[in-house]
């Protein structure tokens, strides 16, 4: 059990050493919180949408 903990430590440390890795997590990083920026933006949206169209539909 020690040895594979080991070697999975040492495996995260060449991952996290390794340039390539970090920019990909970066990037990872930037893509989901635009992501979290837009279901934010679109529930707002969607949500003043809504009112909106049920304040319509009970005045006709």
């Amino acid at each position: 059990m020690q040895r594979l903990y080991s070697q999975a430590v040492l495996r995260l440390y060449a991952v996290a050493s390794s340039e390539r890795a970090v920019t990909s997590i970066e990037y990872a990083l930037i893509a989901s919180l635009i992501a979290v920026v837009i279901v934010a933006g679109v529930t707002s949206v969607g949500t003043s949408l809504s009112t909106k169209f049920l304040a319509i539909g009970n005045a006709i």
